[in-house]
């Protein structure tokens, strides 16, 4: 009888663990198609996650920056006998605004190419649309592009500060690591930037000038570490580097180079200046996350001690002061004594006598 219950007993904990099991199932939802469906009904349909096998060269650079996926229709023109193909249209979804606006940067090699920014995502469309069609098919594709919140959706700062007057805006790129910074033509080795530190790396040309590099930490230490290793590279090319003025503010570095005129050099980096809206939305590196726990632990630990020394304080108070209490009872004194104070007086009378009645006799 026992083995029968025993048995029955297992087989409903066995039908029980099933149904938990299928409570749990959840079904994936494939991600949203990054273009609309008229772009994806082509021959030449593609889409994927990370860098597409046809990207070649610009694979790279795209997952540097952090893409996720990728998506390429063929736009269809209507004409007598039906549509013929009328060139692509390809969206890449990175992780971040910051590494899209890397991307976008390197894409876009000249003002004539068709890159567009959106968010995290970028659109590279190769067209042969009238204007008006190309345009409203491309705000169609805007439109289904996924929007992404907080501090992923934020573009970088750093761009925003390079000075307008004379900026020639096709040359500004943006890099986050060394292969996009050489790809955009950097002018110093990779090697001594810390792109391992998470920094990140503008430049840009002026007008009649020479070539502005900024370069952002994620501390003021890094940037002097790294500051040192860019000053002693640009006394080592001397004066092939052109014009150099050099500036560090903070976790800032500006460099000039190329044909600047000293003053004009020395304006540029003394005028740039970090705003208090300053933030950084990419991974601290390692030691700056170890420095960040050690000081946490150091405070944690104060803390603990100065709250178990009060505590220890408060106990032996209450047992010292609940002993001598215990010891008054015991010897029929009262718990709670007066404090008494001796009193001496400096006037130079004579001191009244107060006669000690405790012995006196009431008879006499």
């Amino acid at each position: 009888m026992s083995r029968v219950l025993l048995g029955v007993a297992l087989v409903g904990a066995s039908a029980a663990l099933l149904r938990a099991q299928e409570a749990k199932t959840m079904l994936a939802m494939p991600p949203t198609p990054l273009l609309p469906e008229s772009l994806r009904t082509g021959l030449d349909h593609d889409a994927g996650n990370g860098a597409p096998s046809w990207s070649g060269a610009d694979a790279p650079i795209l997952v540097e920056d952090g893409i996720k996926r990728y998506e390429r229709g063929t736009a269809q023109s209507p004409v007598a006998h039906g549509a013929v193909p009328s060139g692509t249209v390809t969206v890449y979804q990175f992780d971040d605004a910051t590494g899209a606006y890397a991307a976008y940067s390197y894409l876009k090699k000249s003002s004539a190419d068709n890159v567009m920014l959106s968010g995290v995502s970028v659109v590279v469309s190769n067209l042969k649309l009238y204007p008006e069609s190309a345009v409203a098919l491309l705000k169609t594709v805007q439109v289904g592009l996924p929007k992404v919140g907080g501090t992923k959706g934020l573009p970088p700062l750093l761009p925003t500060y390079l000075p307008a007057q004379g900026l020639k805006r096709e040359t500004v790129k943006y890099a986050l690591g060394p292969v996009g910074y050489q790809a955009i033509g950097g002018v110093l080795p990779p090697e001594i930037i810390g792109f391992d530190k998470a920094a990140e790396v503008v430049t840009a040309k002026y007008e009649g000038k020479g070539t502005l590099t900024m370069l952002l930490f994620p501390t003021p230490q890094i940037a002097g570490d790294h500051g040192r290793q860019i000053e002693a590279e640009m006394n080592r090319e001397g004066a092939s580097a052109g014009t150099v003025k050099l500036r560090r503010e903070g976790p800032l570095v500006l460099m000039t180079t190329g044909a600047w005129k000293p003053a004009e050099a020395q304006e540029i980096v003394e005028n740039i200046h970090l705003r208090n809206e300053v933030t950084w939305n990419k991974p601290m590196p390692l030691e700056f996350h170890s420095e960040v726990r050690k000081t946490v632990s150091l405070l944690t630990s104060i803390l603990l001690f100065c709250g178990l020394g009060a505590l220890a304080a408060v106990v032996i108070a209450l047992f010292l002061g609940g002993a001598r209490a215990a010891i008054r009872v015991m010897q029929g004194k009262p718990a709670a004594t007066e404090p008494e104070f001796l009193r001496i007086d400096l006037s130079g009378r004579p001191a009244r006598i107060q006669p000690d009645r405790s012995g006196a006799n009431p008879q006499g």
